[in-house]
């Protein structure tokens, strides 16, 4: 038995935040300090080390939960499935649902029962968890419906990345121009054809690098004490990244048994394009090869960084011919990859 991708779906949100909208923001280091040139310089310095030019936030009526629903009903339709069939729902995000203009975040119940329950499932045979695993946690939530479905607990499962990053930004962080909003889902079934996971690897760094990605307070001096933001050490980051997740990539693709050659296509995590080149770069470089043309579709450049949503929104685009240049054969060998706070790292081979 394997475990194959029957539907995809996915959410992108309708407000569109260019870079210079950032332009009369008032940014400062995370010590409180003020940056040394003005914000067309920071700006244009962004822009030509994430690759962002545009990213989506929320409306202001919609919360997590809302966007998860409408990207797992797409899967569910895409898929054909009926949903009283469905055996999990698992949700991952980060946050919850913040609600604009609060400073709360509300788990209660979770995501994942929410969304159930906006799909109009009755069976309670079907259960819903969340999942926080960083940025990481749609491939994580894949992995665990595959152990699933591999043991016999499961047939059908839908596994929902969906994350509002706008809300917990800290307008005088320069990194707030990184997030974004989104949410992507797969269902994921029993299948007896080739077709499906292949292999899967996962890592947890904690002993020195947990604290790379927090929950901090703002970079303002004078900004509330008790609101805490999103907040992250991008050198650290970007170093640990491309040491760690080329490897775990690499015993991934060797688990799989398939070759370097066999791959057609990898979709990572849309974190920094600077760094996501990198991390595919020395990834072949592994192989003695270097990356071939179009082997990494991209959405960051419009769509910024949405944490979980950003790998699933990806492969949900390019599943439905949305890129230029990217399309999926029937037998193509693809990986799934990411990294994020924890320090977590995961990848999956899989047969489309």
């Amino acid at each position: 038995m394997n475990c194959k991708i029957t539907g995809t779906g996915s959410y992108i949100p309708n407000v569109v935040t260019r870079n210079a909208d950032f332009d009369q923001h008032e940014f400062y280091n995370l010590d409180g300090s003020t940056f040394p040139h003005d914000n067309e310089t920071t700006i244009r310095k962004f822009k030509a080390i994430t690759g962002i030019e545009e990213r989506r936030y929320l409306d202001e009526k919609l919360n997590t939960s809302d966007i998860a629903v409408i990207a797992g009903q797409k899967a569910i339709e895409s898929s054909g499935i009926d949903p009283e069939t469905l055996d999990y729902i698992i949700v991952a995000h980060n946050y919850g649902d913040v609600k604009s203009r609060s400073i709360q975040s509300d788990t209660v119940p979770s995501l994942a029962t929410r969304v159930k329950a906006h799909l109009r499932i009755k069976n309670p045979k079907c259960v819903g968890y969340d999942l926080l695993f960083g940025c990481p946690g749609w491939i994580e939530g894949m992995i665990q419906a595959h152990a699933f479905i591999k043991a016999g607990l499961a047939k059908k499962c839908l596994v929902i990345g969906a994350e509002a990053l706008s809300r917990v930004v800290d307008k005088h962080d320069r990194d707030s121009m990184i997030f974004s909003d989104g949410a992507g889902a797969v269902i994921l079934e029993a299948s007896e054809s080739d077709a499906g996971i292949l292999s899967h690897e996962t890592a947890t760094y904690s002993f020195q690098e947990s604290e790379y990605i927090y929950f901090g307070k703002s970079n303002h001096t004078t900004a509330p004490e008790d609101i805490r933001y999103i907040k992250m050490h991008g050198r650290k980051i970007y170093e640990f990244a491309l040491l760690n997740v080329p490897n775990a990539m690499k015993q991934c693709l060797e688990n799989s048994g398939k070759s370097i050659n066999d791959l057609k296509k990898i979709f990572i995590h849309q974190a920094n394009e600077k760094m996501d080149h990198a991390i595919i770069q020395r990834f072949y470089k592994l192989h003695n090869m270097t990356p071939p043309e179009n082997v990494m579709p991209m959405t960051i450049h419009e769509l910024g960084n949405s944490s979980v949503a950003t790998v699933p929104t990806l492969f949900d685009l390019v599943n439905r011919g949305k890129i230029e240049n990217q399309k999926l054969e029937k037998g193509d060998i693809i990986m799934f990859a990411s990294v994020g706070a924890g320090m977590n790292i995961n990848a999956i081979t899989y047969q489309v």
